[in-house]
């Protein structure tokens, strides 16, 4: 991909990957004005960006809940409009922890508790909202389009360890999720494995996700005539590759909750690493007269973190 962005100029910023968080702050810098280039050791279509379910949330902590908000706003503008892959959806929330809609649920745009008889055997609390979900495959060719409408190119390279991109460029932003526990030196970071079971939809018109604790749960997600049912989440698991035992307990799981899928034909199987981390980090450092700002470690939050903390970026690189 290139736009306006032609020959070998020297950038003004360097983004390192191209998963949601890095082409979402790639794009808010080159439509602020910088020259921009990414790096990305593997493209948008093979990043666990790609894979992932696409549901907005709020965030948890102040910085991430106001950074959800931004994001929401960007998410909100752009459903509708055929090719950005937003589309808000009706769906539901339950726990077996909670005994009422936590404190977050008061940021949903549309938002009501669930009544008794709409909880699913051994939920407690849940609610029901109406929020944006995100088509990831078409999302990101989004962005990427965006990305060469303001004149960035993107390329595939792998860069071994910062100093290498802090030669080619004054400013380097890191957003490269999983990797840059490596790449950064950040003992912090691990790899939290999701699985996704895909399916032709039956008919199933609405969102479902479980809160409980341990390392399995129940979800899915429609995208038009194909539903991402979930799901797992195990942290320090670097295998890409799916697991059949892992994917009968999703199928069975989702099932039990939603009958159509019984039978439903399989189209495929994904498999992605969250960044896991403690917080996000969001951070500058210099390497030689090089300026790096961190922005990574968005564990299961990145679509719904992405435009938040790309403005966050802008805003430190302004003039």
């Amino acid at each position: 991909m290139s736009g306006r962005f032609v020959g070998e100029t020297r950038p003004d910023v360097l983004v390192l990957g191209a998963g949601v968080i890095g082409l979402s702050t790639a794009v808010c810098l080159a439509e602020a004005g910088h020259r921009v280039r990414v790096w990305a050791q593997r493209l948008p279509a093979e990043t666990t960006s790609a894979v992932a379910s696409g549901l907005w949330v709020p965030g948890l902590t102040p910085r991430d809940l106001e950074w959800s908000r931004v994001t929401l706003a960007e998410l909100s503008a752009l459903a509708g409009p055929a090719g950005t892959g937003v589309h808000p959806e009706w769906g539901l929330e339950v726990s077996d922890q909670w005994t009422e809609p936590p404190p977050w649920a008061a940021h949903l745009p549309e938002m009501r508790p669930c009544r008794p008889e709409e909880l699913p055997p051994g939920m407690r609390a849940g609610l029901w909202a109406r929020v944006p979900m995100i088509d990831l495959p078409v999302y990101l060719d989004f962005l990427c389009a965006r990305l060469a409408e303001a004149g960035a190119d993107l390329r595939r390279r792998t860069v071994r360890d910062l100093a290498e991109a802090a030669a080619a460029a004054p400013v380097v932003v890191n957003c490269t999720g999983v990797a840059a526990g490596g790449l950064a030196g950040d003992a912090g970071v691990w790899p939290v494995r999701g699985q996704h079971v895909v399916v032709r939809n039956p008919g199933v018109g609405h969102f479902y996700i479980e809160a409980v604790p341990g390392t399995e749960w129940t979800g899915f997600f429609p995208h038009g005539d194909r539903v991402l049912l979930a799901g797992v989440s195990q942290p320090g698991n670097w295998s890409l590759e799916p697991d059949p035992a892992v994917a009968e307990g999703i199928l069975r799981r989702c099932a039990r909750i939603e009958p159509r899928f019984a039978g439903a034909e399989v189209l495929d199987h994904l498999v992605g690493l969250r960044p896991g981390r403690e917080s996000v980090r969001l951070e500058q450092e210099r390497i030689g007269t090089t300026r790096v700002v961190h922005n990574y470690g968005h564990g299961g939050e990145g679509v719904s973190l992405s435009w938040g903390s790309a403005r966050a970026v802008e805003r430190l690189l302004a003039p």
